[in-house]
């Protein structure tokens, strides 16, 4: 405080001016008496004050330390600060309006496809409309449960798409470790792991269509380790329930598992690159098509391989940026396929892959050419004439898009495909979708 410094400071400006002052000297002993007195009086108003305001001091500190204890957690309760454990909440609305040359879809030639792998509705409709929580569940989880609104069959249905926890970095496990478990969209492909309003065309290539039913988010639980290396580096691997496609109808709870490894790293400055390869085995017990019409009994084992590239020639990636991706797929499946009642053996190998190219122009317009392709096993005996039959057909579709971003959180894109699924037709498609996200909005991966 700064009492002692005024206290003297007070006493000896009065003594100075009484020692200089020629008309104190004149007054005598008399006089130094009155003046002395008046200090005095000074001194006591000025110490009074300050005792007042030391206790006033010591009243707030008092009633602060009062308020500190009052608002202690007691051990083993979460803490809530900030609202930092509430969970952020995010909409994404996602529609269309489309056009078809082909009134039906139509086969894929030589590939008995799920329900989520068939084309989407013409007309005006809304795809897929996404609710999300998602927050950190103390400081060693983070959980997040993503619920879609679609309509089929004339009713608006709500399906689970994700329900998962995922430990974070201090949960105890070693560095670079982490653990997923619940509903999720697994690990496998590069397109795979996120929702499909975050892909840059308005619908899937033609492999994720039919060797995963568009995306495959089993239950299950999946463990990764990014290795401690200059350049990034990840392996992992799940065990999944084995009730999504390509899986189906689980008898033991454990009808799936996989295996992956990815690295990548920057070359330069505005440059980068990616690259992963996965493996999954599934047990199928009665998988069905969209229609379920056909079945199929066996084990499958699906390999696939990712490479991206991605190149900013101003050094900002939001300004200007090539983004160069491919995915190629190989399927073996050995079983029987029944068939109008029938059982067909089958071993089968085919592949499919696609590659595309998306440049930002500017912040807000981009534009992607894509190529799909199935090469289908040769058909069985037992399959020709049947759905399953390729009838020497190579399923391909040609995609080019245009969007408008005027925020990460809305796009607007046009497209254009050239699907040409079977020997019967080709359909010429028009789709102009728009995706809106809504409050919290999770960044994409690389």
């Amino acid at each position: 405080m700064s009492t002692p410094l005024i206290r003297p400071a007070a006493i000896i400006a009065l003594s100075v001016g009484l020692v200089l002052s020629p008309h104190a000297m004149a007054q005598g002993v008399t006089g130094s008496a009155a003046i002395m007195k008046e200090i005095r009086a000074l001194k006591e108003a000025y110490e009074k004050k300050t005792a007042e305001l030391e206790a006033k001091i010591k009243a707030l500190e008092a009633q602060k330390s009062q308020q500190t204890a009052k608002n202690k957690t007691p051990a083993g309760r979460r803490i809530i600060k900030d609202n930092s454990f509430n969970p952020s909440i995010g909409l994404v609305l996602n529609g269309k309006a489309s056009s078809f040359t082909r009134k039906t879809a139509g086969d894929m030639a030589g590939f008995a496809i799920g329900e989520e792998g068939e084309r989407g509705n013409e007309g005006l409709s809304i795809d897929e409309s996404e609710l999300n929580f998602s927050t950190n569940i103390d400081d060693k989880f983070y959980g997040s449960l993503t619920a879609a609104i679609v309509r089929e069959e004339g009713e608006d249905k709500i399906e689970l798409e994700e329900a998962y926890v995922q430990t974070l970095p201090n949960a105890g496990l070693p560095d670079g470790a982490r653990l997923k478990f619940g509903r999720a969209f697994w690990t496998f492909g590069y397109l795979n792991e996120q929702h499909a309003h975050a892909d840059d065309f308005a619908d899937r290539p033609l492999p994720y269509r039919a060797y995963l039913n568009k995306a495959f988010n089993d239950d299950g639980v999946e463990l990764s380790y990014v290795l401690p290396t200059e350049q990034y580096f990840e392996v992992g691997g799940g065990a999944f329930r084995g009730d999504d496609f390509p899986s189906g109808n689980s008898v033991t709870g454990l009808g799936g598992s996989s295996v992956f490894a990815r690295t990548g790293g920057d070359l330069g400055n505005n440059q980068s690159w990616r690259f992963g390869a996965y493996a999954m085995y599934s047990d199928a017990n009665a998988r069905a098509t969209e229609e379920g019409e056909v079945t199929f009994n066996g084990n499958s084992y699906l390999y696939a391989a990712d490479v991206r590239y991605t190149y900013a020639p101003t050094g900002n990636a939001k300004a200007q940026e090539l983004i160069l991706q491919a995915e190629i797929f190989q399927r073996e499946e050995n079983g029987t396929y029944n068939v109008g009642g029938g059982a067909v053996a089958l071993d089968d190998t085919s592949v499919g892959y696609y590659a595309q190219a998306v440049y930002k122009f500017s912040p807000s317009i981009r534009a992607g050419i894509r190529y799909s392709q199935l090469d289908p096993v040769d058909t069985p005996a037992g399959l020709v004439g049947t759905d399953l039959d390729s009838r020497g057909h190579n399923p391909r579709t040609f995609s080019v898009m245009a969007d408008w971003t005027n925020s990460e959180f809305g796009r607007i894109r046009l497209q254009y495909n050239h699907e040409d699924l079977n020997d019967v037709a080709t359909d010429k498609q028009v789709i102009l979708q728009y995706v809106m996200s809504l409050g919290a909005h999770g960044a994409h991966p690389f």
